[in-house]
Order: structure tokens, then sequence, then C-alpha cells
């Protein structure tokens, strides 16, 4: 039985101050278990206790994971004066306090982004000693080249001399200009810059896969989901480059097309 105060619960699962949450309680606006209580000091169980604000539930769990699909024009931040963050994109009832992008998708790319509180999580994730995987599909402004294959394989050294863990690529069947790509780091603009290494430049990138977590293909442009614990756990395992290719090259390159050719 963990036993802890009710507004450090409500506080740590929302936006709302401890003041906020003490004039809701005191106006009948949070209930336990079905009965409004007007104490915001009062003890409860947060393992148990179903805490409702406002007419919305609350969540056991202490960290938020959201899956966002991340539209052009957003910034991968938490501070407006960088442009519009992706924080905008998630609902209010959905936000907690200390909320942040856990890694990076430049301004005019797209796909799968983790938005967390969960601080120790996207440590792990973005650590290099953890080579978590991430796979995209891209748009080249001049024709793939099969020389490409080995180059990434042996690892692409960048035009400041950094030197790329070998990567994985391939082009599409039916396209000369689009391609499918898996890293597991996270250098600035990295994708971009391995093409360019190549002679080769990217125009559009969508990422879709974060480890073992694939970008859901109802999830729309926009649009955001709450990740479960088995969905998290997918983001350390590795995912089958050549098996993902096959099944889901064609649908991530159409919704590319459609969406943004």
């Amino acid at each position: 039985m963990a036993q802890i105060r009710l507004d450090k619960f409500i506080s740590e699962r929302t936006e709302y101050s401890r003041s906020q949450i003490k004039e809701l309680a005191a106006k009948g606006k949070i209930t336990v278990d079905g009965t409004a209580v007007k104490r915001s000091d009062t003890k409860i169980d947060s393992d148990t206790a179903a805490v409702n604000v406002c007419g919305q539930e609350l969540k056991s769990s202490r960290y938020r994971y959201i899956l966002l699909n991340k539209p052009q024009g957003y910034v991968c931040s938490t501070d407006d004066k960088d442009g519009e963050t992706v924080l905008k994109l998630i609902p209010q009832e959905m936000r907690t306090k200390g909320m942040f992008p856990a890694g990076r998708l430049d301004k005019d790319s797209t796909g799968a982004l983790l938005i967390t509180d969960d601080g120790e999580l996207a440590h792990q994730i973005l650590s290099p000693r953890r080579k978590i995987t991430k796979i995209y599909i891209v748009k080249l402004a001049r024709p793939f080249e099969n020389n490409y294959i080995n180059k990434f394989a042996e690892g692409i050294k960048l035009a400041d001399g950094e030197t790329c863990l070998p990567a994985r690529v391939k082009s599409a069947e039916n396209s000369d200009k689009l391609a499918m790509i898996e890293i597991c780091e996270g250098k600035y603009h990295q994708v971009k810059r391995m093409f360019a290494a190549v002679g080769n430049h990217v125009e559009r990138l969508a990422r879709v896969s974060l480890g073992a977590l694939i970008l859901p293909e109802k999830l729309a442009i926009g649009e955001c989901m709450e990740l479960l614990h088995k969905d998290v756990e997918n983001l350390f395992k590795p995912q089958d480059f050549d098996l993902f290719y096959s099944q889901f090259f064609p649908v991530f390159s159409a919704n590319l097309i459609n969406n943004y050719l």
C-alpha cells in the first residue's frame, strides 16, 4: 500500500499546481473512488485509488509516455522561443509538468517522436551505449545508388570528419528516389548528413520506428497516443530491418508520397 498525499498524486500526473488542486478540491471537483474529497492533503493509496479531476480519471502510473506522429513545422523543444513546439500538439488532458520530447526530429521532418516526463527512461533511450535503432523513410533529390549499401554498412564519414557507426539502407523497388535507412545513433541531422556525404540530398524524412516500436499506420500526422507498458518495452527491443522493409516499406512510402510529395 503506497500512501501519498492527494495533491502530490495529482500534481505529478497533471499540469495543475498545488494551489489549484486545493481550490478544485474545495469546489468538489476531485473524487477518490467516486466520493468527493474536499481536502487536498488527504492520503490515498496511489496504486489502487481511482482519482478523478474535473471529470478526467487519472492513471496510477507516475509517468506518461506519448507517441506523436510529428508533422512538419514544429520543433522538438520545450521552449517557445525556438518556434512552435511539439508539446502544443499534446491534448491538455494528456499533459503533465516536466513533459519533454525524448529525442529530436528536425523542424521539417515527420514521424515517430516519444514525449514523456520520465527523465530516466529518456536517458536510457538516448544513451549511445544502448544503440536503440531508428528507421526512417527518405525522399532523395537524386537517384539511389547501389554503392550506398556498402558505404553505409562500412560507416559513413561525414563532412566534418566524424564517422558514423555502420547503418543499413535499401532503396524502394518502385522508386529510385525513395529509400529506407536504419541507424543506431542520434547525431545532429545525421541521416541528412550521411546522404550528403555520398553526394545526395534528403528532401523529405519520416521516422517510422523506434526500436521495435512501430509508428501505427492509423496514427495520422499531428495525432498522438498514450503508450502502454508493453509499447514502452518495445523501445529497447531490436527490429529486424529486412522483415520491416518487406512488411512496411510500401505502407510508409505511400503515406510519405500522399502527404508530402
